[in-house]
């Protein structure tokens, strides 16, 4: 059992991975049909695990617009923050996109807090009874136009956008998305806390990377993994039953071929492709559910759901390659076999 010592720590380095079916794209696809043949055993394929994002429309929030009507009467007394009532207030505000619209909200409320002081308590009663209920309600809504603007706007639907094909993913990765979305997690977090004037005028940038992140790549390369593991499991399991692969601690032609096939392209070429997918879910995946954490309130269902449906496929990964090493394991035992092994030395 020493050479299973030998695979797990680099199996242990694949936490969070999962696949989904094979063909002839990944180091994974390719060593599957190399086992598959080495068996002698069918490897079938399995469905897709991860659901596709839910609808854009089940993922944003409705929120009541809160047109304040004395705009004019700010105006005179000075109010930096009619202007930005004005924008909120025109045609262009209301149709302002999401992320648009939250940035003048953070505006308004940076700035409504000095218009209130400069307001005399006595003839401008109602006036700042006004403003502080304005206050009010967007700090109440402030969580959900963070949601609308990132997690349920449109730069998030394509950052979970699944490819056709996976390529040699994740090797053209880079940093820019994942400083990007930490950057995002702590100015959210800023915002909610009532830091409103936090970054502001790297809300647009930071989106504008975002849409180019990898998210949907790396779900499908974990959906991937956890597949292709799955589906080998019954094969391995089947080659088991009707007799050990070899006897004796003795290598047989069988036990040597598989192995080759072990050694060669499970530990030399899936595991190091495994490990490049696991630091890519710990660059992309800390800071997305940091901000998810944040925004848990107001979270629509239908995210939700789609989440307990991701989680589990994420959470899966952990034991998938070590389980997978152990069924290597106890396939190979009756060889006196492990990866790295002069095999045309042994018995």
């Amino acid at each position: 059992m020493r050479w299973l010592q030998a695979l797990l720590p680099t199996a242990l380095l694949a936490v969070g991975l999962a696949s989904c079916g094979f063909g002839a794209e990944l180091p994974l696809d390719n060593y599957l049909q190399r086992l598959e043949r080495s068996l002698d055993r069918d490897i079938e394929p399995l469905p897709e695990r991860l659901a596709s994002l839910p609808r854009a429309r089940d993922l944003q929030l409705v929120l009541a617009s809160g047109s304040i009507d004395l705009l004019d009467l700010l105006a005179l007394r000075g109010c930096e923050l009619s202007i930005t009532i004005g924008k909120s207030n025109s045609s262009l505000g209301k149709l302002a996109a999401d992320s648009q619209r939250l940035l003048l909200e953070l505006e308004f409320l940076a700035l409504a807090p000095a218009c209130v002081d400069s307001l005399a308590a006595d003839a401008d009663a109602e006036l700042i009874a006004t403003l502080q209920a304005a206050i009010a309600s967007k700090q109440r809504q402030l969580p959900a136009r963070i949601w609308n603007a990132t997690l349920g706007g449109p730069e998030f639907r394509d950052f979970w956008n699944r490819p056709t094909r996976l390529g040699d993913y994740p090797a053209a990765t880079g940093g820019e998305v994942p400083v990007a979305l930490a950057r995002l997690s702590v100015l959210a977090s800023a915002w909610l806390a009532g830091d409103y004037r936090a970054g502001k005028e790297e809300l647009e940038a930071l989106l504008g990377e975002v849409r180019r992140g990898d998210g949907g790549a790396l779900l499908a390369a974990l959906d991937r993994q956890r597949a292709g593991f799955a589906a080998a499991a019954p094969a391995l399991e089947a080659r088991l039953q009707p007799a050990p692969i070899c006897f004796g601690n003795t290598p047989s032609a069988e036990g040597r071929i598989v192995d080759t096939v072990v050694r060669k392209f499970f530990i030399g070429e899936v595991q190091p492709w495994s490990v490049q997918v696991a630091r890519r879910r710990s660059e992309l995946m800390p800071p997305v559910l940091a901000l998810e954490t944040s925004l848990t309130d107001v979270m629509p269902d239908a995210y939700r759901r789609w989440r307990q449906v991701r989680d589990p496929l994420l959470a899966s990964a952990v034991e998938a390659p070590r389980e997978h090493a152990r069924s290597l394991a106890a396939l190979l035992e009756s060889c006196g076999l492990r990866p790295g092994a002069d095999t045309a030395k042994a018995g």
